[in-house]
């Protein structure tokens, strides 16, 4: 691509195209819409392109910095505009949610580029795949390990963007497979020695590139208006309802819960950490499933109902976990319990390095 190394200099965004997931062999083109979406892309940084260069490049460098804007996708949305607030607080500047120069300038002080020419390795494309992935309880009961739907699910979770924007970087004919190229989203680890860590988290902080250095935190605050969860430094307020304090130190788009079943208010304890953990359904507990559904235990995946982690609490039923479907945080309900990326739970798993930590919920 011609233009490609102009665009990695500048940062540049990444388009939306429509992306439909089908089951691969070793090497494929990941999925177009067909071939009016194919004729349409445009490489980016050249005209016709819907790629916004520096929205794309700040939501790398938020990823980076411990302020995840969720999926990285180019988009604007509520979810990027909270990562800037988060970033601006913790690096005394003007909370405004707004990227202005001085946000500019202290996000471009990571010294990053918005993508990294990958060439695909077991790491990337290496897994148990499950097509089609049943949308049935009773039926994923039945697998033996609820994993992704192809490798381009697959890329796409490792580099926390979506497959509509793994194609949107490379063009709908670009063949994904092992030893091929793709430009992806600049998230690559600078330190990947998770000293410490349970292996199977070891593992999961590798597949999903979470760097290995991460700042410390002292206890979480969720606030179901702003649907976040933060990382502070520092004593815990004594109550629930008081100002945190201390130093910000990160920040994750987070999924509180419904009306149906809504944020516990309060002051609980995360108390063990599971990974890759099985889950028990239990239909009594999920106010859209019948209750005369048998109760069912599913394997462990990324695609399982928590996702590849679970952060328990002391509210019984309740836990902090992944999830499936991370482009749907932020703006879908759960069922209780709160859902933040696969990314992101294991980044706060190893920012809080032990379990017993405060977790404070706010309204």
């Amino acid at each position: 691509m011609r233009h490609m190394s102009r665009w990695m200099a500048a940062g540049l965004a990444t388009a939306i195209a429509a992306a439909a997931l089908a089951q691969q062999p070793k090497e494929v083109s990941p999925p177009s819409a067909g071939a009016k979406d194919s004729k349409a892309w445009a490489e980016p940084g050249t005209a016709g392109s819907p790629i916004d260069r520096d929205l794309f490049h700040a939501q790398v460098l938020l990823d980076v910095a411990g302020f995840s804007p969720g999926v990285i996708d180019g988009r604007e949305g509520s979810s990027f505009k909270e990562a800037v607030r988060g970033f601006q607080e913790a690096h005394g500047l003007a909370v405004n949610g707004v990227l202005d120069t001085p946000t500019r300038q202290a996000l471009l002080k990571l010294g990053r580029h918005a993508v990294v020419s990958v060439k695909l390795g077991p790491d990337d494309v290496a897994s148990t795949y499950v097509y089609p992935f049943p949308k049935k309880y009773e039926d994923q009961a039945k697998l033996g390990f609820l994993g992704y739907r192809n490798m381009l699910e697959k890329v796409a979770e490792r580099y926390h963007t979506t497959p509509a924007t793994v194609v949107a970087l490379n063009g709908p004919e670009k063949l994904i497979g092992p030893k091929q190229m793709l430009y992806l989203p600049n998230v690559v680890p600078t330190s990947r020695d998770y000293s410490g860590a349970d292996p199977k988290q070891a593992r999961l902080l590798n597949l999903l590139n979470v760097d290995a250095a991460q700042p410390h935190g002292d206890y979480v605050v969720v606030d179901k208006s702003e649907g976040l969860l933060k990382v502070y430094q520092g004593d815990a307020p004594g109550d629930a309802t008081d100002k945190p304090q201390g130093q910000l130190v990160a920040q994750f788009p987070v999924t509180t819960g419904s009306s149906h079943d809504p944020l516990p208010l309060g002051t609980w304890k995360v108390t063990t950490y599971s990974f890759l953990p099985p889950f028990n359904f239990q239909p009594d507990l999920f106010w859209d499933v019948s209750d005369d559904k048998a109760e069912q235990k599913l394997a462990p995946g990324p695609n399982g109902p928590v996702g590849v982690a679970w952060l328990d609490l002391t509210k019984e039923h309740y836990g902090i976990h992944g999830t499936s479907e991370p482009q749907t945080i932020g703006k879908t309900q759960s069922h209780g319990c709160l859902r933040l990326t696969n990314w992101d739970v294991v980044r706060l798993a190893r920012i809080m390095r032990n379990p017993g930590f405060k977790a404070i919920f706010q309204a």
